[in-house]
């Protein structure tokens, strides 16, 4: 801001010039405050510059009565899971009332490195919605497979003290800090040294454990699953991202722990959003919604999804309706819905009643498309060469990302080959490496997954994305990978060598190019038929669940392309008992 600039504003702020804009009538949701009132809200160069009656502007809306609300704030999201471009993603939130986002990049950086970040950054600037990205800082999350890029605490040092990272996103080794490792701290001491805000990510890290997390300046935990470990947390200083996602949902079971003392140190967060659940449901407005209909006050929850984050994250130019401040606005009808009638962004209307206004242009997606690279891969790299018939299952767990750890005894082929029982919920599952042409397949056997025929492959594998796919026959399993690498990525599923449906998701195997309204019906459509055509249980989503079960963070049994992988004991295990 020049001096004139700054002049003007104050000019406008005092009445002695007309501003830009003035939105009269309005009842002002005050999160500084806590009240609200009538008043106007004068807009110049992107800026409020005042709050008040008697205001002129050049141009000028009447509100006629709606609520102003500060632009909502996702204190913490993977746009990457929405499979969704950044543009067509703010094209979905922006006119739910978002003007704002905390983004881990974290999924993309792992198949192309911060060649995805440079990407994403791209990708974002041809929106209005602001997304601050944070820079990954587990890729790979484990040293127990195979992600697309392997980056130091020195790999980091750039992009930390590149302005447009806001800071350091979650520490998913919340071993590695308890337990002192060197990456892990020298990481830590990188965002320290630029000032930046350190993310976490710890489930089930309590007692001394979580006070020595803390203590190395993890400042939010998005993990919180209970009362108990929200307060743990809450009581060594963190902020806790009370989460309502696609697929983990927390928010219900956390709000009873928001007290009128501990209100500001709570924040709103996705972690991921589908496409499908955005268009059906909506965003930080849904999280809104279920904090009113709890029965928080609705400045509380206005407050948890604006001031808190802003402060939390030290953007002082955003989380209040105040002067000096960007004049992100969302004007809605009544604080129960929180369905968005006007969405301002530095003062300009980018969403009105439902309708995304500005024009859809896209960045370059070169550098991330292309990203697959699986060496001499056939059907017969689905086969076991076991001796023994008692054998580990990762067992699914309907409701969560978490797995259980059980048993079978199969009959075993002459040469080792695992038979499958048609009577028993067990199929195949196998992770194939595809950053790197290393030909690794990592082999295991999945229970109450419900496949009775058929397969299905995914690129979306958490977290180093590499291709897992699960069946019963290992031709068609074969062919989803193959006919999965043709379309760059995404989710398909066969049936009997012929393919059924396919979600093609190109850049980077883990976002379309296209609508997110086609990407809704390509994934709706795929997942029904799965259920119905494959068999898979009823009580879990097809792709989600397949797509966490390379997740080696999440408790208790998962598989990378280098094998079977025990998260309690930390370590790769043989999927033979005996």
């Amino acid at each position: 801001m020049t001096q004139e600039s700054l002049a003007q504003l104050i000019e406008v702020a005092a009445g002695r010039q007309p501003a830009d804009l003035v939105i009269k009538n309005c009842q002002l949701v005050d999160v500084g405050l806590g009240k609200i009132y009538p008043s106007d809200i004068a807009i110049s160069q992107g800026l409020i510059a005042g709050i008040g009656p008697d205001y002129e502007g050049k141009e000028s809306l009447d509100a006629q009565g709606l609520f102003a609300l500060p632009g909502l704030i996702d204190a913490h999201i993977h746009i990457e899971s929405s499979y969704l471009s950044p543009e067509e993603f703010a094209r979905l939130v922006v006119p739910r009332g978002t003007t704002s986002v905390i983004a881990d990049p974290h999924e993309i950086v792992n198949v192309a490195g911060l060649e995805g970040l440079h990407y994403m950054q791209e990708a974002a600037a041809q929106t209005p919605l602001k997304i601050e990205y944070m820079v990954p800082s587990c890729v790979p999350a484990t040293g127990f497979e195979n992600a697309g890029a392997d980056l130091k605490a020195s790999d980091l040092e750039a992009p930390l003290a590149d302005p447009q990272n806001l800071g350091l996103a979650e520490l998913m080794n919340a071993p590695g800090v308890v337990y002192t490792d060197p990456e892990v701290l020298a990481k830590v001491l990188m965002a320290k040294k630029y000032d930046k805000p350190i993310d976490g990510h710890s489930p089930g890290l309590k007692g001394k454990d979580l006070s020595a997390y803390a203590a190395a300046g993890v400042m939010t935990d998005h993990e919180c699953s209970s009362l108990e470990e929200m307060e743990d947390r809450l009581a060594r200083g963190m902020y806790v991202l009370l989460r309502q996602g696609s697929s983990c949902h927390d928010l219900a079971r956390l709000l009873p722990g928001v007290t009128p003392y501990n209100a500001s140190r709570c924040l709103l967060c996705s972690d991921d959003r589908h496409a499908s659940t955005m268009l059906e449901i909506g965003h930080l407005n849904e999280h809104l919604q279920m904090c009113v209909a709890y029965g928080l006050h609705p400045i509380t929850a206005v407050q948890m999804a604006s001031l808190n984050t802003a402060q939390a994250y030290n953007l002082r130019d955003r989380g209040g309706l105040f002067p000096g401040r960007a004049a992100d606005l969302v004007l809605v009808r009544d604080l129960q819905a929180f369905e968005a009638q006007y969405v301002y962004i530095n003062g300009q209307l980018v969403a009105k009643e439902g309708v995304y206004l500005p024009p859809i242009q896209k960045a370059d997606a070169s550098a991330v498309r292309a990203s697959f690279h699986v060496r001499d891969f056939s059907a017969d790299c689905l086969k076991f060469q076991l001796k023994s018939r008692q054998l580990r299952v990762i067992q699914v767990l309907p409701g969560g990302v978490v797995t259980g750890s059980g048993q079978a005894c199969l009959d075993l082929t002459p040469e080792g080959d695992v038979i499958l029982p048609p009577d028993q919920d067990i199929v195949r599952i196998a992770v194939v490496e595809r950053h790197h042409n290393t030909g690794n397949v990592g082999l295991g056997l999945l229970g109450n997954y419900g496949l009775r025929c058929g397969a299905i492959a995914s690129s979306i594998a958490h977290d180093s994305h590499n291709i897992v796919v699960a069946g019963r026959d290992i031709h068609d399993m074969a062919l989803a990978v193959e006919e999965l690498q043709k379309q760059e990525g995404g989710a398909i599923t066969v049936k009997d060598g012929q393919v059924l449906d396919r979600l093609p998701l190109p850049l980077g195997g883990l976002m379309s190019d296209q609508a997110g309204e086609e990407v809704a019906r390509a994934l709706a459509q795929l997942n029904a038929r799965a259920h119905s055509d494959l068999g898979v249980n009823p009580a879990i989503d097809p792709v989600m669940t397949l797509s966490f079960m390379s997740l080696l963070v999440i408790p208790e049994l998962k598989l990378s392309d280098l094998g079977l992988f025990d998260v309690k004991e930390f370590s790769l295990v043989p999927i033979e008992l005996d």
